[in-house]
């Protein structure tokens, strides 16, 4: 049986495991290793990914920090000036929070926030399946907080936060009406006059 003090240690020591920085590294043979200091120069950090803005928005994401933004991805909606929506952004840049962000311009990003959102009001702001509407910066950092993001910015140095695009992408024209814009335009047809009876102007038969 365990006595009381071991508990007591195996706590402790569970405690400060969830307060340090756990890196994850993947060697040159592809063994998987976990350490609190970041990887080497030349080493390849597992982990990152497109929607946590990992490696492809140019630096991994430390390990837990990475699990955290993939558990309870960051969502933006903005649009043109909108003091909130600056505010909620300035907000999560200052903090170091990992986030993608989603422009409302046109008709059709309206129509899909008001689908997503129940309504039309910026900025909007996701952390997993929490949705708030309207900045608050109490309310969004308690959010925050409970999702285990760090209260102090821990992306890399090499971190590139990803471009804003559109809520609703684009729709290409159609094949045909495509192909009509991009046709030449064709001279009109001459008209051809029906020939006149010279020997008969008058057309009367006899």
């Amino acid at each position: 049986m365990t006595p009381p003090k071991t508990f007591a240690l195996l706590a402790l020591l569970a405690a400060g495991a969830a307060q340090a920085q756990v890196y994850r590294n993947v060697g040159p043979d592809g063994r998987v290793t976990y350490s609190d200091q970041p990887p080497a120069a030349g080493a390849r950090a597992a982990g990152g990914s497109a929607a946590a803005g990992g490696e492809s928005s140019g630096g991994a994401l430390p390990y837990q920090l990475n699990q955290t933004a993939q558990r309870y991805p960051v969502t933006l909606y903005s649009s043109k000036d909108c003091a909130g929506c600056n505010a909620g952004r300035n907000l999560l840049v200052n903090r170091g929070i990992p986030f993608t962000e989603k422009t409302v311009e046109s008709n059709d990003d309206l129509a899909a926030l008001q689908r997503l959102a129940g309504g039309t009001s910026l900025p909007v702001v996701t952390i997993g399946q929490q949705r708030l509407t309207g900045f608050s910066d109490q309310d969004w950092s308690q959010y925050l907080d409970a999702a285990g993001y760090p209260k102090t910015s821990q992306l890399p140095g090499s971190y590139r936060r990803p471009s804003p695009t559109p809520l609703v992408a684009a729709r290409a024209p159609a094949p045909a009406a495509q192909a009509a814009a991009s046709a030449p335009a064709q001279p009109p047809e001459p008209s051809i006059a029906p020939a006149r009876n010279t020997s008969n102007p008058t057309g009367l038969r006899f």
